[in-house]
């Protein structure tokens, strides 16, 4: 009787299909809201949008055009809701690898090379945080690539200066004016210091994780970017790629990480 009432007693292969993709777009959308503050009112949409179907089914006339009209006046208050999210999932759309070498569908129109570090600079910056992590110094290393991160340096001060161990070592210092931010290396260059990156929003990560931490997956979240993270209160070197954290990175793993053969 249910099933007559909603109208799912005759399923074709369309209906099925329909309802296929239906649920593969709700396990995406969970997907990439979990762990974020919008899991909540993702969930809560969903519900209001169950009851809406519901009372059409059940030819409720005054709940189905209520309902209706949340839905319609939700729909933009999504974007503006969901607007760091969407930019966020647009952003690994558009970079996502799906071809060979790993360069995404954007880079292969547009005809963008990957910017990566050359072997002198990977070795002077391997070198430097080391040193840093020794000494127990914050830092917090940028190493761009595709994207050119122009919102990011605007934020701090340009340098456009050789990339040296001891330029970032005092860089960080802490009482040197610039250590307050992150330094920007892209074309064998550092580019920029003092620069503010944009925070996650995830809620899993451990309390253990503060600030440089959380704005360097924060960034690898929102761009191609690679971010290296030297802890002050441990001494630990980080390395922060699409938002996945690689704790504890010795001189060595570091070197790999950042050498050509990753591009």
């Amino acid at each position: 009787m249910l099933l007559e009432i909603f109208g799912f007693l005759r399923l074709s292969f369309v209906d099925i299909v329909d309802i296929a993709v239906v649920a593969l777009i709700i396990y995406v959308v969970f997907h990439w809201l979990r762990g974020s503050s919008a899991m909540n009112i993702f969930i809560a949409i969903l519900f209001l949008f169950v009851i809406r179907i519901i009372a059409v089914g059940l030819n409720m006339k005054l709940l189905s055009a209520l309902m209706g009209t949340v839905v319609d006046v939700g729909a933009i208050a999504l974007v503006v809701i969901f607007q760091p999210e969407i930019r966020q999932f647009l952003g690994r759309v558009g970079r996502s690898g799906i071809a060979r070498g790993g360069r995404s569908l954007t880079d292969r129109i547009l005809h963008r090379e990957g910017d990566a570090l050359p072997p002198a600079a990977v070795k002077e910056v391997v070198a430097a945080c080391a040193a840093m992590a020794e000494q127990k110094t914050g830092a917090l290393i940028v190493i761009r690539h595709r994207n050119n991160l122009e919102d990011i340096i605007a934020t701090g001060d340009r340098l456009d200066a050789d990339i040296r161990e001891r330029l970032l070592e005092n860089i960080f210092f802490k009482d040197s004016p610039l250590h307050d931010g992150a330094v920007v290396l892209g074309g064998g260059r550092i580019v920029a210091a003092r620069c503010t990156l944009p925070m996650t929003e995830r809620t899993d990560l451990p309390a253990r994780y503060g600030m440089r931490h959380k704005s360097a997956v924060g960034l690898t979240e929102r761009s191609d970017a690679d971010v290296i993270v030297v802890s002050e209160q441990r001494g630990t070197i980080s390395f922060v790629h699409e938002g996945v954290i690689r704790e504890g990175v010795n001189r060595y793993e570091l070197r790999q990480l950042l050498g050509p053969s990753k591009e």
